[in-house]
């Protein structure tokens, strides 16, 4: 998947920016001769302005760098501090190479220390200036997103628990449900006990935007232990997932969506078992993959869960949820991330 390319919209700010900046430096340095309007403050002004165009030009790629590489709300901090190593390595060196070219050639003096400090001011400028709109730009962003999620957060609820009965009232129902159960009837005791997991996780993760990997397998684990009672050996589900991956976050309920639609519009018997993997995949991705056996009479469905799941991502993260298909395998990768505010 191509990387998403980052470009500054900050083509005025050059233009009025740069030529203003390097007459405020000529004047700082010689407001005398600017008093006589004399013919070396117009070159001062020329040096100055090329100087400016020189400390910009490479302060701006370095900050479009930085913001390929640390581009979310809160990685704010590493990316400014990373801002700060290059810029003061930048303009050293060209403070370097201007002294080394330029000032011990012509005046036969180190202007080094006096470039520097000089150089670092608009240097700064143009960082406080670029990071206040982005990170303005960016909160602006973090409040619509989470505007936005919290608006598939409520279609997903939904989708998951529409017909929902009272919490309360449902629990109680199956806590006396349990106590009818014969002792000896062990397997209707964990089918029962399953079924709550599952409802007590939907009730639990529904608010949140995230969770860790590691919950959600455990509720993926329950639910297919109830589709097992149903399918048997006709359906098998196999997980292959370090420890590094299970501390990473998903968005809950997107594994059990996935492995219902490849129930949902599979088939699964004994002559074509439907086998389900889920992976951990390179780049920070986790598959789910599924063998194609399509029913002849499809189940009813109202197609939205595998497009909730793709707008819930695109609301958390750059980084695309995959989907590919051939004549055998359907495979969907989503983004496995590091944890989100809640």
């Amino acid at each position: 998947m191509k990387e998403k390319a980052y470009t500054l919209n900050d083509r005025k700010w050059r233009i009025i920016g740069i030529p203003l900046m390097g007459i405020a430096i000529a004047l700082m340095i010689n407001f005398d001769e600017f008093l006589k309007l004399s013919r070396h403050f117009f070159l001062s002004v020329l040096f100055s302005t090329l100087l400016t165009l020189t400390f910009w030009e490479g302060n701006r790629h370095i900050i479009t760098w930085m913001r390929r590489i640390f581009p979310e709300y809160g990685q704010t901090g590493r990316r400014v501090a990373a801002e700060a190593v290059l810029a003061v390595a930048y303009v050293f060196l060209v403070s370097l190479l201007l002294d080394e070219l330029y000032y011990k050639p012509v005046y036969h003096v180190s202007a080094l220390a006096m470039g520097f400090r000089i150089s670092i001011v608009p240097t700064v400028i143009v960082y406080l200036v670029y990071e206040a709109v982005y990170f303005f730009d960016a909160w602006k962003m973090n409040v619509r997103k989470t505007e936005a999620l919290m608006r598939e957060n409520v279609q997903s609820q939904l989708e998951v628990l529409k017909n929902q009965l009272d919490p309360h009232f449902l629990f109680n129902s199956m806590n006396t449900l349990a106590a009818l159960i014969d002792d000896e009837n062990t397997a209707a005791q964990d089918y029962l006990e399953r079924l709550s997991d599952v409802y007590r996780y939907v009730l639990v993760s529904r608010n949140k935007n995230t969770v860790m990997l590691s919950e959600e397998i455990a509720f993926v684990d329950a639910y297919v232990y109830l589709n097992k009672i149903r399918f048997r050996e006709n359906l098998q589900v196999e997980k292959h997932l370090s420890p590094a991956a299970l501390t990473q976050h998903v968005t809950p309920l997107s594994l059990q969506m996935l492995i219902e639609n490849a129930i949902k519009h599979n088939a699964a018997s004994r002559e074509n078992p439907l086998h389900i993997a889920i992976r951990e995949e390179n780049g920070g991705y986790l598959a789910v993959e599924n063998n194609i056996s399509e029913k002849t009479i499809l189940e009813k469905s109202t197609r939205v869960g595998l497009q909730n799941i793709i707008n819930r991502y695109n609301l958390l993260t750059d980084r695309e949820v995959v989907v590919t298909r051939d004549e055998v395998r359907f495979i969907v990768k989503i983004p496995l991330l590091g944890q989100l505010a809640e």
